[in-house]
């Protein structure tokens, strides 16, 4: 081969390789957008994802659709992820159970950290300890009397091991001293029904998910998890206010992708999802249900997960708490 054959080969080389690199950093790709979730419909994680998908599809004109993989606590939904297509097409609606409690807790087959890579945060909000108007209690004191009172007895749900809501109901009974029976649904819906049915006597609820039933009275909020009172309920304290100060265990929701997927993708998604957290109509839908959208970089969303993930480590090692 002469030099000018080189050169040519070499350029049209170079011309595939730019052509093949643009195709596979095409943005939106060119087939239906996934958004993941990994829990049942009708729960808080379905509620924003809806919201926040179709705002997403208008501005970026294609189709997104909610892909709903309940189970496991979210863990199912985490391991389709981080298996997934790696053209960005695919994007989850991940959790705070699956990316920092659930690791520590059993073996898991996927690494938040290695097969999973942060796009930006999504929501954060605490959970609002419930009870069922048959259980007879009134007050977040009452509870806590009749936990005392009846070691083994009180049951609480969650929306599957590991998640928040179970986390919660751990750190309660430390901080308490009480002991609580902990029972994991697949979804705040499917833990819902058996919370109205009477089956299970408590659950740490998200507000969205138990919203209409405190309104009107088939559920009592008894306190929140967060550090301030939820301004929907202004009225119910906070654990730490009712006498376990430093008590703290708010949930969150964040968009992460495949870890293969190329960085000038995900830092795409990073733009059009943040625009769509900041949208006004967005806010006010999402804080109607008790969701604040919290927008954040793709770096500081991977120190948020990492921060939160040595917290949790730290309490299921002292509790030992397993996943089984």
């Amino acid at each position: 081969m002469n030099k000018r054959h080189f050169i040519n080969a070499s350029a049209l080389l170079a011309l595939g390789l730019s052509a093949l690199t643009t195709h596979a950093q095409e943005f939106p790709p060119k087939k239906t957008i996934t958004m993941v979730v990994g829990f049942a419909a009708g729960g808080a994680a379905d509620t924003a994802a809806r919201i926040i998908a179709k705002k997403l599809g208008d501005n970026i004109g294609a189709s997104v659709v909610i892909d709903n993989r309940g189970g496991a606590g979210g863990n199912i939904a985490h391991q389709f992820a981080a298996n997934g297509p790696t053209d960005g097409s695919t994007i989850l609606f991940g959790s705070v159970g699956p990316l920092t409690i659930a690791p520590h807790m059993m073996k898991v087959p996927y690494d938040p950290v290695k097969d999973l890579s942060p796009i930006t945060m999504g929501v954060n909000f605490p959970n609002v300890l419930v009870v069922h108007s048959g259980t007879g209690i009134k007050t977040f004191a009452e509870y806590i009397a009749y936990a005392k009172k009846n070691p083994n007895k009180l049951d609480y749900a969650s929306t599957g091991p590991g998640s928040a809501s179970h986390l919660a109901g751990e750190l309660l009974d430390d901080m308490a001293g009480i002991d609580t029976v902990h029972v994991p649904y697949k979804g705040g819906a499917p833990a819902l029904q058996d919370l109205l049915g009477g089956r299970v006597a408590a659950y740490f609820s998200t507000y969205s998910t138990s919203q209409a039933y405190i309104e009107t009275g088939k559920l009592i909020p008894l306190a929140s998890t967060g550090a301030q009172r939820l301004k929907q309920l202004p009225k119910i304290p906070t654990v730490a206010e009712s006498g376990y100060p430093g008590f703290s265990a708010t949930n969150w929701y964040a968009f992460v992708a495949s870890s293969k997927v190329p960085a000038p993708i995900l830092d795409r998604w990073n733009t059009e999802l943040v625009k769509v957290l900041k949208s006004p109509d967005v806010v006010e839908q999402l804080n109607s249900h008790g969701l604040t959208p919290q927008p954040s970089t793709r770096d500081e969303l991977a120190k948020y997960i990492a921060k939160e993930s040595a917290t949790w480590g730290r309490v299921i090692r002292e509790r030992k708490i397993t996943g089984e």
